[in-house]
């Protein structure tokens, strides 16, 4: 029985069918949303924003603030609960430490273009080869 699920998200469309999914599918799960903040980019000029930040904590769940918005309407419209969780670091690395305890990630298929896919990987990818625990990929 899945009774914990992470469910990483970002502000992708396919992150938000992730939460949508995971609401209808496990509706008595505990689920926690997880927003991976300050990612690197190409030139680390989102991690670099948060670490010369006055406060990184409060520039952190500044960052977040706006997905979390997003995952909240999403699971009021299901009628699910959820709880959230913010981290910083590199998004996949991030997401498979944070599985540990969950019976399941449910995450996006993709995010982003092409581009950031090429440079940075697929998230998906890395998560679901290295999760200890089952990977749903929504697309």
């Amino acid at each position: 029985m899945v009774s914990r699920v992470l469910v990483p998200m970002d502000d992708s469309d396919m992150a938000a069918t992730a939460l949508s999914f995971a609401c209808e599918t496990f509706p008595a799960a505990e689920l926690t949303v997880l927003h991976v903040a300050g990612g690197p980019t190409s030139y680390m000029g989102g991690a670099m924003s948060l670490v010369l930040s006055d406060d990184m904590d409060d520039a952190i769940a500044e960052r977040a603030e706006p997905i979390f918005e997003r995952a909240r309407e999403i699971a009021a419209e299901a009628d699910c609960a959820i709880e959230t969780a913010v981290a910083l670091g590199s998004p996949g690395k991030t997401i498979v430490s944070h599985a540990d305890g969950f019976d399941l990630v449910v995450i996006g298929s993709h995010s982003g273009g092409l581009a950031s896919r090429l440079l940075l990987g697929n998230v998906a990818e890395t998560v679901t080869k290295n999760a200890p625990v089952p990977v749903t990929v929504v697309r």
